[in-house]
């Protein structure tokens, strides 16, 4: 790579709301020599209204791998090139991953424009834990393969969230009722930052019966959130755990302790940190 390569510029657009838009993306967007899109005609429509008449360009599932020579010559050569998804933060279930990893091995600048993403967007309103979270993108169409990917889920202690196509998302809501359990806590949040803006959250089984119930809620574009499992300690999580804190606790702050039991053991921060003020008790002063 020479000192005169030029950047492409990973570009986060609204996921509804056009005011959503930073002035450095739109600013970005118009020094650009190219925009690249998973779908110019709707990407087309998004810069118009903003004044945006840079040449748009199509980066898809289907010609990612091709796009990745026509990007590097571009980039070699100086230009300011930007990437875009139709909505959202580009790479989040979106194409781009194939071609962001080959530019930067090949050592070039990749540069984040960073704005709205469905999914942050909805865990910040959501009410549910966000310490710890699993973004699962979009769950496999078929019953079958969506029902095993539930199961292999149905222990993780940490808040799920999915991406969800209208169509599917009581049949989703259904099997993981079945899996997970009726009474697991989850919100739906549909069309976030449009005029329909709604978060539903109750049990699965509540969610299912308001979801049925009401059509409106099996439009749009879906955001799921599904609470952890529970977890308790049980006797050889406690015992590892008292004994990997017996070891931190002389060594570093109760804080510090915590964060590095948390990594080792996997178990809750409220629970270690409850055992840590225990065990601190105990210590020499």
């Amino acid at each position: 790579m020479t000192a005169a390569a030029g950047v492409l510029y990973v570009v986060a657009t609204p996921i509804g709301n056009l005011a959503d838009w930073s002035a450095r993306a739109i600013a970005i967007l118009r020094e650009a020599s190219t925009v690249y899109a998973e779908d110019t005609r709707h990407s087309q429509q998004l810069l118009q209204h903003h004044d945006i008449r840079t040449p748009l360009r199509s980066l898809h599932e289907h010609n990612e791998q091709q796009r990745v020579t026509e990007l590097a010559e571009r980039l070699q050569q100086g230009e300011t090139l930007a990437l875009i998804s139709d909505a959202g933060t580009p790479l989040i279930s979106d194409p781009g991953f194939k071609l962001v990893r080959e530019l930067r091995r090949q050592g070039y600048r990749v540069a984040p424009v960073p704005g709205a993403c469905a999914l942050i967007a909805a865990l910040s309103c959501a009410g549910l834990p966000t310490d710890r979270f699993s973004f699962e993108g979009f769950l496999p169409a078929k019953a079958g393969p969506r029902r095993e990917r539930l199961q292999a889920l149905a222990q993780d202690p940490r808040t799920l969230v999915f991406y969800e196509a209208p169509h599917r998302i009581l049949e989703t809501l259904q099997d993981a009722a079945a899996i997970f359990g009726a009474d697991r806590p989850a919100v739906v949040a549909r069309e976030l930052t449009k005029t329909f803006e709604t978060f539903l959250d109750g049990s699965l089984a509540e969610l299912c019966q308001r979801v049925e119930q009401d059509s409106d809620q099996q439009r749009g574009e879906i955001v799921l959130m599904i609470s952890g499992a529970p977890v308790s300690a049980t006797t050889a999580d406690d015992a590892e755990l008292e004994r990997v804190l017996d070891l931190l606790l002389p060594e570093m702050t109760l804080s510090r302790a915590v964060a590095v039991a948390e990594q080792l053991t996997g178990l809750p921060h409220k629970l270690i940190y409850k055992k840590a003020l225990e065990l601190k008790k105990s210590l020499p002063e």
